[in-house]
Parts: C-alpha cells; sequence; structure tokens
C-alpha cells in the first residue's frame, strides 16, 4: 500500500467514525422514547399513550419534514458545515430533554433535537460517499445504513439500561458523544464543493410539518376526540397543508419536496417501498415493547435486553450479506426478499405467541426473521440514492429517502397507537402484529413489481 493510498484508507476510516457516531445518535433518539414510557408518564402526572404518542412523533415528524430542505442546505453551502451545525443543534436538544421540567418543554426539546438529526442525516451520507472511490458506493452505504438500522433497534435495549439509573439519561447520554463528533469532525471531515443554489424553502417544510401532525393527529385521537366536526376541521387543515406544501414545491426554486429527485422512478418507487416498509418497523418497535412490558409484565431492562439480539441480527446482515446480494441480484430483488423475511417473522409471532412467557420459544425465531428482513431492506432501498442520481444530488436524494423512512414510523406509530387505545392486551397486539405484516408485504410488493418491469434491479446512474 502507498502513503497516498493509506493516507486516503485513514480519511475514509476517520470519516465514517465521524458521521456513524452522529447518524447512530440521531436515529437512536427516535426509538430510544419507546422503552422509557411507563417512567415519563409517571415523572409527567400520568399523561395518556396518545398525549406520549407526541415525544416520539414530535421528534420523527421534524426530522422528516426537514431532512429535503436540508439535504438541500447541504447541496447549497456544502455538507460539511451544515453536518457540524446539525450536530451541534442536536446536542443542545438533547441537554435541554434531559433537563426538561415539563411535558411541553420535553416535546419542544425534541422538536429541536430533530432539526439538528435534520440536518446530520442527508450529509453524512454525502460526505461518507465523497470520501470512498465509486466502486466502495454499494459497501459504504451497507455500513450507514447498518448504522442506523442498529440505532434505531438498539433503542428500546439502551433506553432499558439507562431507565435504570434515570429516564433523563436516555437524552444526556448524547451530549459526550455528540461533543466528541463536533470536535474530531472539524478535523477529519473532507470539504465538498457546494453544487447547489438557492436558499430552501423553510415556508414550505413548516406547513408540510403541519399537514402531516393534523392527520397524525386524527389518526391517535379519533378513538376519543371530543366531537366528528373537530376531526373533520383537522383533516381538512391537513388535507389543506398538504396541497399548499406540493404547490409550493412546484413551484418555489428550491422546495422542501424535491418533485425533481422525485421524478428519477427508481426514487419514487423506492420511496413508496420505504415508507411501507418503515411503518411496519416502527410499529414493530413499540409494539415488542408494548407486548412486554404490558402483557408479559416484563420490566424496561429485562424488555430492553430481550429485544438486543435483533440489532446484531440486523449489523450481521447488513454488513456481512446485503452489499453482496445488491451487487449481484439488484437493489429491487433483495428488498423484495426482505421484506417477505420480515413478514414471515411477524407471522410466527402471531401464530405462537401467548399469556404465557416463552421468550426462547415463541419470540426469538421471530425476532432472528425480521432481523434479516430489516437488514436487507434498509441497505437496498437506501443505496439508490448513490446508484440512480448524479452526486450533486446526493443530498437531495438521500433526504427523500429518509423523508420517506421518517413519515412511514410516523404513520406506524400513529396507527398502532390507535389499535392499542382500546388496550394494552394480547389481542389489540396482534391486531398490531397483522397489520405490521400487511405494509411489509406491500413494500415487498411494491419491490417485485419494479424488479419484474426492470426497474431497480438494474439501476443506473442517471442525469439530472
Amino acid at each position: 500500500m502507498t502513503a497516498s493510498n493509506a493516507t486516503t484508507l485513514r480519511s475514509a476510516t476517520s470519516t465514517l467514525v465521524v458521521v456513524s457516531a452522529a447518524a447512530f445518535l440521531a436515529g437512536l433518539d427516535l426509538f430510544i422514547v419507546n422503552i422509557a414510557f411507563p417512567d415519563i408518564r409517571s415523572a409527567f402526572g400520568q399523561a395518556s399513550l396518545g398525549a406520549m404518542s407526541w415525544i416520539l412523533n414530535a421528534y420523527t415528524l421534524m426530522f422528516a419534514a426537514f431532512l429535503a430542505p436540508a439535504g438541500r442546505l447541504g447541496d447549497r453551502y456544502g455538507h460539511r458545515p451544515v453536518f457540524l451545525w446539525g450536530v451541534g443543534v442536536f446536542l443542545a436538544g438533547s441537554l435541554l430533554c434531559g433537563l426538561s421540567v415539563a411535558f411541553p418543554m420535553l416535546v419542544a426539546a425534541r422538536v429541536i433535537q430533530a432539526l439538528g438529526a435534520a440536518m446530520v442525516m442527508p450529509s453524512s451520507l454525502a460526505l461518507l460517499l465523497a470520501a470512498v472511490s465509486a466502486r466502495q458506493h454499494a459497501a459504504a452505504v451497507s455500513v450507514w445504513s447498518a448504522v442506523g438500522a442498529m440505532a434505531a433497534a438498539l433503542g428500546p435495549p439502551v433506553g432499558g439500561l439507562l431507565v435504570g439509573l434515570s429516564w433523563r439519561w436516555i437524552f444526556l447520554v448524547n451530549v459526550p458523544v455528540a461533543v466528541l463528533a463536533l470536535g474530531f469532525g472539524r478535523v477529519v471531515l473532507p470539504r465538498i464543493e457546494a453544487k447547489g443554489s438557492g436558499v430552501p424553502d423553510l415556508l414550505g417544510a413548516f406547513v408540510l410539518v403541519t399537514g402531516v401532525s393534523a392527520l397524525v393527529w386524527v389518526l391517535v385521537e379519533l378513538p376519543t376526540a371530543p366531537s366528528s366536526a373537530v376531526v373533520a376541521v383537522v383533516t381538512a387543515i391537513g388535507v389543506l397543508s398538504l396541497f399548499i406544501s406540493v404547490w409550493r414545491s412546484r413551484r418555489h426554486p428550491v422546495p422542501a419536496l424535491d418533485l425533481v429527485v422525485i421524478r428519477h422512478r427508481p426514487m419514487w418507487l423506492s420511496s413508496v417501498a420505504m415508507l411501507l416498509f418503515a411503518a411496519g418497523f416502527a410499529a414493530m418497535l413499540l409494539c415488542s415493547v408494548m407486548l412486554f412490558t404490558g402483557v408479559w409484565h416484563q420490566s424496561p431492562l429485562r424488555a430492553g435486553l430481550w429485544l438486543s439480539p435483533g440489532p446484531l441480527v440486523v449489523v450481521l446482515v447488513s454488513l456481512g450479506l446485503a452489499g453482496r446480494l445488491i451487487d449481484r441480484f439488484g437493489t429491487g430483488a433483495v428488498a423484495a426478499a426482505g421484506s417477505s423475511v420480515y413478514a414471515l417473522g411477524i407471522g410466527y409471532w402471531m401464530i405462537r405467541v401467548g399469556h404465557q412467557v416463552d421468550y426462547v420459544h415463541d419470540f426469538l425465531p421471530g425476532q432472528m426473521l425480521t432481523g434479516i428482513g430489516v437488514g436487507l431492506v434498509l441497505p437496498s432501498l437506501s443505496a439508490v440514492t448513490a446508484l440512480a442520481l448524479p452526486d450533486h444530488q446526493w443530498g437531495a436524494g438521500s433526504a427523500l429517502t429518509n423523508t420517506a423512512r421518517q413519515l412511514g414510523a410516523v404513520l406506524g406509530t400513529a396507527i398502532l397507537t390507535m389499535v392499542l387505545q382500546s388496550g394494552v392486551e394480547l389481542s389489540t397486539i396482534r391486531n398490531g402484529w397483522f397489520l405490521i405484516a400487511a405494509a411489509a408485504a406491500s413494500s415487498a410488493f411494491v419491490s417485485a413489481v419494479v424488479v419484474a418491469h426492470g426497474g431497480l434491479s438494474r439501476v443506473r446512474r442517471e442525469s439530472a
């Protein structure tokens, strides 16, 4: 190995470590709250399950809505400064979450966290792709996706461990890691030439948040809504806001929703598949926590530890298998196979899990199947950005994929919350599993249709 190659390898490795650490924190905070629900409810006067869901949904909604504008900010001003500013904002939000003295303060702090995370995610992938050669892009995306999947799946077990100290530590644990990422990032991250132009449509992003929030409120509060008139008004506000957001995106030079990127057939199809799968993934994590704590009556610590084998399978499959399968069979085929395996895992739970606690025989085998599915699907659908778009659109493409993923998570959480409003019982858990399996099967169908038409199975780099 020449000195130049060694330097390049060290630079790529350093970039991978920094962006992965920040992306891990951003993904972790999407799901770490689930396991701390009982403790947070107790701390803030036994808030309802619907109210508690906003601690998760406020983060996810803001994260999803501002991913695309943040990707555009990176294209316009450079991904390195946007990434570093994002880590700083996320650090401030985490500190405020840990110090919250009232429920509204906690929700507001989660919004700040989400804004920082939205700035981090698209720029983290763009920085990583810039640090490696073109032939290493598929492998790099697999590593990046594995980090995100591991963070999402590790949220409950890490949360279970930290709740033993205090629910506040699920947020405060971010602070030292974010400080290190800021310090090392200023030194090792590559400088990417800014290729975009114009200022992103932040107003359009806020309108998008308003629209999605209104519709999510309807889903969450529908069983206990004060009147049908209120539901109708909020629904109308949501639909109108989404219409305005799309209208602005068609006319704004740097829109909140990049409809140009969506016009790439592989991108919009993979985004639909990602949204469906992410809905099932997010609902599955919350549903598992509710099964362990609400039906099997286990402690948060044990519930978290029982969820921990899943992340290991996700990482092993993402790093050891997904990249090679994508190179051989294409993104669509691998995504379809992964979603199908995931649905089989959910089906296993529907058949086996009962009131009697038997984690090893009734839950663990299904957990292995769902882990394999996640490890195949997320890298496959995330890889479309690098394979289908020119490099100057990587930020916007990555933001679109992640927006679909987070909107799916919001949708899945909202629907599951509505299902569980009548009570956390085995029957309602099974109803949730049925919907989760349906979402995974639908994602598999979308990917399979694309394969049949020669789309995602043979992605080629397209011009903008």
